[in-house]
C-alpha cells in the first residue's frame, strides 16, 4: 500500500503551482475545473515519479486560524532533495526569493538534516536529505 497523493487547498492556485514547479521541479497536469462546484485543481507530479500533490481552489474554502505548529491535522510537506548541499542550496534560494526560513539547515536530534521554509499561503515545506 502507498499514499497516492496529498491535497492542499489554496487561495492562489497559479502562484502555488508555479512555486512547486520552480523550486521542486513539479510537473502539473491540465487544470481541472468543475463549473458546478467551482473546484479547480492541478495534480503535481515530482521527479521521483511516485510523489503527487493535488493543489485545489474553491472560493468557499475557509482559512485555518491559529498557530501553524500547534493545530491538529497536517503540519508540513517534506521534500527530500538528495544531499546536505542541496538542502543548503535550496533553502538559501528560497530565502533570497523572500520566503521565511523557520529553521535553518541543521541535523535534528533524531539525525535528519533538514530545514523548514514557509512557502506561499503559510504552507510549511521541510527540505531534507
Amino acid at each position: 500500500m502507498k499514499i497516492d497523493h496529498i491535497a492542499l487547498f489554496c487561495n492562489d492556485l497559479e502562484a502555488m503551482r508555479w512555486f512547486f514547479m520552480d523550486y521542486f521541479e513539479a510537473k502539473p497536469n491540465e487544470l481541472y475545473h468543475n463549473r458546478k462546484t467551482g473546484l479547480q485543481t492541478y495534480i503535481l507530479s515530482f521527479p521521483d515519479g511516485d510523489t503527487r500533490l493535488e493543489i485545489m481552489h474553491r472560493t468557499d474554502a475557509s482559512k485555518q486560524i491559529g498557530d501553524e505548529y500547534l493545530h491538529l491535522g497536517y503540519i508540513h510537506a517534506s521534500f527530500s532533495v538528495g544531499s546536505k548541499e542541496q538542502v543548503d542550496k535550496l533553502t538559501l534560494r528560497l530565502m533570497k526569493a523572500g520566503y521565511q526560513v523557520h529553521s535553518n539547515p541543521r541535523t535534528t536530534g533524531d539525525g535528519y538534516y533538514e530545514s523548514c521554509v514557509e512557502g506561499p499561503e503559510n504552507v510549511l515545506i521541510e527540505i531534507t536529505v
